[in-house]
């Protein structure tokens, strides 16, 4: 008789791969990295200058006050004080030498000439007053 050879199927499944062992060994680095890592405390070097309760507080400076020009189609007036150019120029020129960070508002009535706002922002640029604001009024 003859023996006939059996043959062993094995089954091959395509493509299965065993998770457990890969999750396990994630979970395993995870806890490994959460042990041995040392955070830095970053209050701790916070460069922090506060004043002392000993030192003399600054006295607050009163803002200073804001010169009005109005421009009128016969003339122009600084703070309501009715002036002429000249005048103006002069003004503008001892205001500058105070301070040229000085707040100018430049108020131009509907009727006065454009000519008369350039004037008044020419003799503005040359004393070098900076903060200027211009507004048209009825």
């Amino acid at each position: 008789m003859a023996r006939k050879k059996r043959r062993i199927r094995r089954s091959v499944e395509s493509g299965d791969v065993q998770m457990t062992a890969m999750i396990d060994v994630v979970f395993q680095l995870l806890v490994y990295f959460i042990v041995t890592i040392q955070p830095v405390d970053v209050i701790a070097h916070l460069d922090v200058f506060r004043p002392s309760p000993e030192a003399k507080q600054e006295q607050l400076q009163t803002p200073p006050k804001m010169i009005r020009i109005q421009i009128f189609q016969d003339g122009f007036t600084i703070n309501d004080r009715a002036v002429g150019l000249r005048e103006m120029e002069t003004l503008l020129a001892r205001l500058a030498a105070i301070d040229t960070k000085q707040t100018i508002m430049i108020m131009a009535t509907a009727h006065s000439k454009h000519e008369a706002l350039v004037q008044v922002l020419d003799l503005c640029a040359k004393n070098g007053l900076q903060n200027l604001s211009v507004i048209s009024t009825n």
